[in-house]
């Protein structure tokens, strides 16, 4: 998320696509992310999952919440919720995530462990929009990144995510292009 809103800024989204990160809504009150968010004048909301009887409660509400930004893309940044179909049906073609592994390989959690543990010679992320089907949808970007001798999940995991601060701000560039 931050290095969306820094290249954002920097890039001048709102001159070149009339475009900005609106809001940054999490479900975690004490997300990093809502304080950088504040720190750089953007909304922020939070909406605790728990206070909801059940999964597609809190997906209205939160759509709900979304919708009041008039949203153009709908960009998941450390969101890790399972969303409902019907949350993925409202905003299809306009959801967006990244995976920390090089799609379709290695859906779900643990994909730096799973990646080693399964001899690859190289990882990476995927930016890809958002079905309903987990980890899954048509791919917008990826970013490839050796899997050295001597690597555990988290030597890789932080080699990635340099990558992934590259690659998710300029796919979501390109979709605003698009629009």
């Amino acid at each position: 998320m931050a290095a969306i809103v820094r290249t954002a800024e920097r890039e001048r989204w709102q001159e070149k696509y009339d475009a900005r990160v609106a809001a940054v809504l999490s479900n975690q009150a004490d997300a990093k992310g809502l304080a950088l968010a504040r720190e750089s004048r953007i909304t922020t909301a939070v909406l605790d999952h728990k206070a909801y009887a059940s999964r597609e409660a809190f997906d209205v509400a939160l759509m709900a919440a979304i919708d009041a930004h008039q949203p153009a893309l709908v960009v998941l940044a450390g969101f890790m919720r399972i969303l409902t179909p019907g949350f993925v049906q409202h905003y299809a073609g306009r959801l967006v995530n990244i995976h920390p592994s090089l799609l379709p390989a290695f859906p779900g959690l643990h994909t730096h462990r799973r990646a080693i543990e399964a001899g690859c010679k190289f990882a990476g992320a995927t930016v890809h929009q958002v079905t309903a089907e987990l980890d899954h949808g048509p791919i917008l970007a990826q970013a490839v990144v050796p899997v050295l001798p001597g690597d555990d999940e988290h030597t890789l995991a932080a080699r990635v995510l340099t990558q992934e601060h590259l690659i998710y701000p300029r796919a979501i560039a390109d979709l605003l292009q698009k629009i």
